[in-house]
């Protein structure tokens, strides 16, 4: 009913920047809080950083001042600007929405199929 679609991974040196985007589309009435997560090889799926539908933004502490959350609610889309990137930044980035569907104005938990983000020289 509704999708994700992540797009901007890639390769990129350390000390560079990438911005993610996610789109989500389908029988949406509302997105409510939608979220950043990434999982590094080896590794458990981590939070890395949550925007509310006011705007309000969350991160962890490894990327605080380094990633911004943005969110376009006219386009349903939610960004992540990665700057000064380091090489333990290396992961999938998986994009997440709490998304309210039309008709049963039921909540789902939706996630996106992954983007890859490799910082290496």
């Amino acid at each position: 009913q509704v999708q994700l679609v992540e797009s901007g991974g890639g390769l990129v040196q350390p000390g560079g920047s990438l911005r993610l985007s996610c789109a989500a589309s389908g029988n949406i009435f509302r997105l409510n809080a939608m979220a950043w997560y990434r999982q590094a090889p080896g590794k458990e799926r981590e939070l890395v950083a949550t925007i509310a539908s006011g705007g309000e933004t969350n991160y962890a502490d490894s990327v605080k001042g380094r990633f911004t959350i943005s969110r376009d609610n006219a386009k349903n889309t939610v960004y992540l600007q990665m700057n000064s990137l380091k090489p333990e930044d290396t992961a999938v980035y998986y994009c997440n929405a709490r998304a309210v569907v039309r008709l049963s104005y039921r909540e789902f938990d939706i996630w996106g199929q992954g983007t890859l983000v490799t910082v290496s020289s």
